[in-house]
């Protein structure tokens, strides 16, 4: 992959509320090395959208290097971590995160990040499994699993049987459901009706 000769570091800092203080964390990326600072003040490290880190990760070009003084600085979830240094890694961006001196420009950065992307796998795995075991339980106590019902039985056919003087939109707005919900309740239906006995 090309790497640009002018290769630079750049630094992220966030704090999550406005009264919070960015100094420690710029003083540390400023000792570093960090050519430019990017901060975002008052923002959640969960938030889907962040000013600072979105401007910083458009700057990033191959070659330059993203410094932060700790990782939940640069995100909260450890599966958005290893998504978004791999992602960097791929564009020959490296990353440092000085609290934890996790330093991908070197082989025990790179290990450390290894581990963590296989941490992030294993808790991946284990949400799903104990997602899977609760609702094989909810079944075996005979409970719904899955999105709630729009209608009870009683309203479906209600609903289906005022379909036939009423128009949809009309009928899907008396039982607050959208008429995408009552054509496919008409479709199962005629599904149901037409099947060989």
């Amino acid at each position: 992959m090309h790497t640009s000769n002018n290769a630079r570091k750049y630094g992220y800092a966030r704090v999550s509320t406005e009264d919070q203080n960015l100094d420690l964390q710029v003083s540390a990326l400023t000792r570093a090395g960090c050519v430019r600072l990017y901060t975002d003040k008052g923002i959640s490290g969960a938030a889907a959208s962040r000013p600072g880190l979105d401007a910083v990760l458009r700057k990033l070009k191959p070659g330059d290097t993203l410094v932060v003084w700790r990782l939940d600085r640069l995100g909260r979830s450890l599966r958005y971590l290893v998504d978004t240094i791999d992602k960097l890694g791929k564009k020959g961006i490296q990353f440092v995160s000085l609290t934890e001196n996790i330093d991908t420009t070197h082989s025990g950065g790179m290990l450390l990040f290894h581990m963590m992307a296989a941490l992030a796998e294993f808790e991946r795995s284990l949400i799903s499994e104990r997602t899977r075991a609760g609702m094989a339980a909810a079944k075996a106590r005979g409970r719904h699993v899955g999105r709630r019902r729009a209608l009870t039985p009683e309203q479906c056919l209600e609903a289906l049987h005022a379909m036939n003087s009423s128009p949809i939109e009309d009928v899907a707005a008396a039982y607050c459901v959208h008429p995408r919900t009552l054509r496919r309740m008409a479709g199962l239906r005629r599904a149901s009706a037409s099947a060989p006995a």
